[in-house]
């Protein structure tokens, strides 16, 4: 296959942030397919139009310079939305190619994936990563009447001009067939584990300890991820506040950057926990990422208490399953019914801090709970979020766009 692939948010190891996209694209390459990759290049100042071109893996890469960062208004973001739809719907009708698949967020992305899709008279596959809007709508992001309706028929024009549609989890796929969409073009692939790339020696995890005085050989918690909103990282910022005082040598680490970071700094220079059992650094690449898994003896993935969020299929929680670390999580849903039913980790009370902070003591001082959940965890990647797996199922989901399965 000839495929376009349309994602605003590509980014490699190289780069910090989600590589679902690169991962799936070079395993599509490696089994002989061609991949066009259409993105932004978000470090632009927006002062260019023009795309430049690079190879990534056998990925031909197109990037457009359209700037782009958590820290911007909710109305930035759409004007980024919509200036990379527009200028990315010519580029993606100019290749020639057999399929068009464009993942989301944002849902804008399908308005050149459908633009492409009828011009080049090719069936075009979407991949659901958000529920949009029902997510921003949950968090007060999108309140103004118009913009809800026409979000909502955005999305219902994205699913009625989809050939396939590719769902992150249960709870997405259930929001998928709400609006009448067929169960049998509807296909649930998740977040998955590269089991290979989190494959590391202890040794790494080892150097990486060695880097701070403040480490070394105490218990380690890690969040790795954006310092966002939606994240609520200061639940992490009181966690440690409330573990400083009967379990002091726990540390604490945030590996991120983004809009919330000086509020997060913030909360915890008021809690007298910032340098002493919770420290921050910037974001690292994801080539970096599984020597600070290994260094950590838990890891987690963290939001605010939106039941909206539960659908979620966050990056860090496959990322943790495959370096096999045991994960905590503060929301509900299908990823704690996974934790609790396969043993791979716990889930922290969202609303009661003090009864958190005792779990998480509890498991991070017992060496036998750690190495056991920690091998669970790596199985469940292993026998159901394997990469590989994963991105041929993928596979087979473009086959049956074209009629060949």
């Amino acid at each position: 296959m000839k495929i376009v692939y349309i994602h605003q948010y590509f980014h490699t190891l190289k780069m910090s942030g989600s590589t679902r996209s690169y991962e799936m694209a070079r395993r599509l390459v490696a089994k002989g397919h061609e991949v066009h990759m259409i993105t932004s290049w978000q470090s632009s100042d927006g002062s260019s139009d023009k795309y430049f071109e690079t190879n990534e893996d056998g990925i031909h890469v197109y990037w457009l310079p359209v700037l782009y960062s958590n820290k911007m208004s909710y109305l930035e973001r759409i004007y980024a939305f919509l200036k990379f739809a527009w200028k990315s719907a010519e580029k993606a009708a100019s290749i020639s190619s057999d399929l068009v698949f464009a993942t989301s967020t944002p849902l804008t992305v399908a308005l050149p994936a459908i633009y492409a899709s009828k011009k080049q008279k090719v069936p075009m596959v979407f991949e659901v990563r958000d529920l949009w809007p029902e997510l921003p709508i949950a968090v007060g992001a999108l309140r103004n009447p118009l913009l809800v309706h026409l979000s909502k028929a955005l999305e219902k024009f994205a699913y009625d001009n989809s050939n396939q549609i590719v769902s992150l989890s249960p709870g997405m796929s259930e929001g998928v067939l709400k609006t009448g969409y067929p169960a049998e073009r509807l296909h649930m692939i998740p977040n998955s584990s590269d089991i290979s790339l989190f494959s590391v020696p202890i040794s790494e995890g080892k150097k990486f300890r060695e880097k701070f005085d403040w480490l070394q050989s105490r218990p380690l918690v890690v969040y790795v991820g954006t310092i966002g909103y939606i994240n609520g990282v200061q639940y992490f910022a009181r966690l440690a506040a409330q573990v400083k005082e009967k379990a002091p040598q726990i540390r604490f680490l945030v590996v991120g950057q983004g809009k919330e970071e000086a509020s997060l700094y913030q909360v915890a220079k008021e809690l007298n926990v910032l340098d002493e059992n919770f420290f921050i650094i910037k974001s690292v690449p994801k080539s970096e990422v599984p020597s600070i898994l290994s260094a950590a003896d838990i890891a987690t993935s963290l939001f605010l208490p939106y039941q909206a969020m539960w659908n979620n299929s966050a990056n860090k929680f496959f990322d943790a399953l495959a370096a096999g670390k045991p994960i905590a999580i503060n929301y509900f849903g299908w990823q704690a019914d996974l934790l609790e039913n396969n043993q791979a980790g716990i889930v922290l009370n969202p609303d009661d801090i003090e009864d958190a902070a005792e779990k998480l003591i509890r498991v991070m001082l017992n060496r036998k709970w750690l190495s056991k959940t920690g091998e669970n965890a790596r199985r469940l990647a292993r026998e159901r979020f394997d990469r590989d797996m994963l991105a041929s199922q993928l596979e087979e989901v473009f086959f049956k766009a074209l009629g060949q399965l």
